[in-house]
């Protein structure tokens, strides 16, 4: 199973991924694919997504059973500590004057 967030996203990337993937809500993507489809929809998604932003959740066989890729900017990014993933907060940009 694949799950799949977007935010943003140009309308091009939104249509690759509902050919493969049911969209239950909007931005939110799952469905069952190989890993070979599953890594080029995320290429597709990784490489277009210009201001928006993604976010990957897929099985793994690791201790979390899953890994997570993300594409773009967002506070919250992926850190990898011993093996496992975990997320941090990236604080907010102060305001400009």
């Amino acid at each position: 199973m694949i799950v799949i967030s977007t935010t943003a996203v140009p309308d091009h990337v939104r249509g690759a991924l509902s050919r493969w993937l049911i969209e239950p809500a909007p931005g939110l993507y799952v469905g069952t694919v190989s890993a070979r489809v599953r890594d080029q929809l995320w290429a597709a998604v990784a490489g277009c997504v210009a201001d928006g932003a993604a976010t990957c959740v897929h099985p793994a066989d690791n201790e979390q059973g899953f890994t997570i890729r993300t594409a773009g900017q967002r506070r919250r990014q992926i850190s990898d500590f011993d093996g496992l993933q975990l997320v941090r907060f990236l604080p907010e940009p102060p305001p400009e004057p």
